[in-house]
């Protein structure tokens, strides 16, 4: 059954006039409703200080949009810095619903699915325009100059092409090093660029004794193993001359317990208060891991030290010489929070002003593998890895039937969900954390912490459908190095397989070429970075929607399995991409596959 008569409104320029209006200032908010539906009033209902308040609309000329459409236009007073928002729909027949941003709803349901207009600056255009493509420095590439560096006593030494040790029971998995380094990175951007990404997120370059370096023994200069303070110059420098950016990956919650900082706390220094001590050697740690004392971020000194003000550590790396962009803010979840403490808020917000005090268009993403949605809100973190708005329903969708990947975080596997579900999860989440959070966090089919979306879809076509899924649903793509070739892997350290350079023979070039292919589109096409989401379609296995912005109008057409034809009232469009091979224009009909597919067409009517 079409969904395209459902009464619709987002936060997308189509329906929201201004998304960062001032405080204080009236923004026009558009309600769009089938010229079929008797809807006789709409208001449109936002909280004044907490207390409600209705605003009435009035029903406008029909614009161009394709099918029969009816416009309702109303004006939202800004008062708050998040204000919330949904509208009133009152029908001929005297039935009245409320339209949030999860769906239309027959009853007075909560707040929590509210529509947003946020007063708080956006994140800068480039981090919600770009293509992030996420880089495991040791296992991305080598460069000749590793070869003269000695492997330090606590690694495991491995070559290039030995078998990856991942089980979270052997002690061995965190320490295997292979060595690759930073300069190996800059001698491989061409393939960056093969793929589309624009944005080159590195995990962390501090060093550690690991091959992951979240357990920093000081924030103070980048790991020699990694060709130290000068490579990372050189990749930040290369990486700016192609007018990309660079983020650095920064663990603010917890650091080593090699970190100077806390080697001078157990021995009784002043950085004693950084950490939280129970008892001369007891200490919080990040979940139970003593190797990762937690940091106190109620002391002012640590605050001066690590996140406030230009010296800091947040501060002094995106100047130059290293010139970072922002950062990704490894356990932003839990950063600042310990039982009946909570100042993640405040953390959020001083780290975004240090950065942008240091840049004026930097961007700051927190990890956070569940709901982000009372964190992503204000002037914190721009947004969030999406992993439960966008990884979570998306693999329930593209899961193989029987599959070797583990989820991480969860006793069970993913579940293989219909379509329908899938939809109500997209919904819900993107309602949860808002249109402008949603649209400023990244979308992730794997990560260094995941299984690798090969290896949870097994078949190469379902992979090229997720990553059009990936690269035109609202959020950033944000790939791991190697999804392009169809590297896999059942957890997040098997997925941390070396990048086979020498073995060209084992990529899938086809999917080199759709990641590329899509990420131009997205570039060309501004309706996939800013556009609106209005779902047409939905079945089982198939997943149609539109994207659309006042520049144009985006159809696409995801079908994890064979399916029939689908008729839509929609103007024609011309095609774009199809990975199925034999698809033309639209003509008011999604064609029949006997084979997942995944298909986008402009429409021009």
């Amino acid at each position: 059954m079409s969904l395209l008569g459902i009464p619709h409104h987002d936060g997308s320029p189509l329906y929201l006039a201004d998304e960062a209006p001032h405080l204080g200032n009236r923004v026009t908010v558009r309600l769009r409703t089938s010229a079929d539906d008797p809807v006789e009033r709409a208001w449109v209902r936002t909280t004044y200080d907490a207390e409600p308040t209705y605003h009435e609309m009035v029903a406008t000329s029909a614009e161009p949009g394709g099918e029969e459409s009816r416009w309702w236009s109303g004006e939202l007073p800004v008062h708050n810095p998040v204000t919330h928002y949904r509208f009133l729909i009152e029908r001929a027949d005297g039935t009245q619903t409320w339209l949030t941003a999860a769906g239309e709803v027959g009853y007075d349901g909560s707040d929590t699915f509210d529509f947003k207009v946020v007063a708080y600056a956006p994140a800068p255009a480039w981090a919600r325009d770009g293509v992030v493509y996420q880089i495991f420095p040791d296992r991305f590439a080598r460069s000749e100059a590793a070869d003269g560096r000695e492997t330090p006593a606590w690694a495991v030494p491995a070559e290039w092409d030995d078998t990856v040790i991942f089980e979270a029971t052997d002690p061995r998995t965190p320490l295997q090093l292979f060595g690759g380094d930073l300069d190996g990175v800059v001698e491989h951007l061409d393939h960056l660029e093969e793929t589309g990404a624009d944005i080159v997120y590195t995990t962390p370059v501090f060093p550690g004794e690991s091959n992951h370096r979240y357990n920093a023994s000081t924030f103070d200069h980048v790991d020699p193993l990694l060709g130290g303070d000068k490579a990372y110059q050189r990749l930040s420098e290369a990486v700016h001359r192609r007018g990309w950016r660079l983020l650095g990956d920064l663990t603010s919650n917890h650091t080593g317990d090699t970190h100077e900082w806390f080697q001078q706390a157990r021995e009784g220094g002043e950085t004693r208060g950084w950490y939280y001590f129970h008892d001369e050697q007891v200490y919080e740690s990040w979940m139970g891991h003593h190797t990762l004392p937690k940091l106190d971020h109620t002391n002012d000194d640590l605050r001066r030290e690590m996140i406030e003000g230009p010296t800091s550590v947040v501060g002094r790396w995106l100047r130059p010489p290293y010139d970072v962009d922002g950062w990704r803010i490894d356990v932003a979840n839990m950063t600042g929070r310990l039982g009946h403490i909570d100042v993640n808020h405040d953390v959020a917000r001083i780290i975004r002003a240090t950065a942008a005090e240091q840049r004026e268009d930097t961007f700051v993403v927190g990890e956070h593998n569940h709901d982000a949605s009372s964190d992503i809100d204000g002037d914190g973190w721009h947004g969030t890895m999406n992993y439960s708005g966008f990884s979570w329903p998306v693999w329930s969708w593209v899961r193989a039937e029987t599959t070797d990947a583990r989820p991480f975080g969860r006793p069970v596997a993913v579940p293989r969900r219909p379509g329908h579900l899938v939809r109500a999860s997209l919904d819900e989440w993107r309602a949860r954390y808002g249109w402008r959070a949603t649209t400023q966090s990244w979308n992730i089919l794997s990560s260094h912490d995941s299984a690798r979306i090969r290896t949870l879809v097994r078949d190469p076509a379902v992979h090229r459908v997720a990553v059009g899924l990936q690269f035109t649903l609202p959020g950033v793509p944000m790939l791991f190095a190697g999804d392009e070739i169809g590297l896999e892997g059942v957890n997040g350290e098997d997925g941390r397989r070396p990048m086979p350079w020498h073995h060209r023979e084992s990529w899938d070039t086809a999917t080199l070429r759709t990641y590329g292919a899509l990420a131009s589109l997205r570039r060309e096409h501004v309706a996939l970075r800013r556009g609106g989401l209005r779902w047409a379609y939905v079945d089982d296995d198939s997943l149609v929607y539109l994207r659309e912005h006042p520049d144009g109008t985006i159809l696409v057409a995801a079908r994890r399995a064979a399916g029939t034809e689908i008729a839509l009232d929609l103007p024609a469009g011309d095609l774009l991409l199809s990975t199925a091979g034999d698809a033309s224009g639209f003509d008011g009909v999604v064609p029949a596959t006997d084979a997942p597919a995944f298909t986008l067409w402009r429409l021009t009517g």
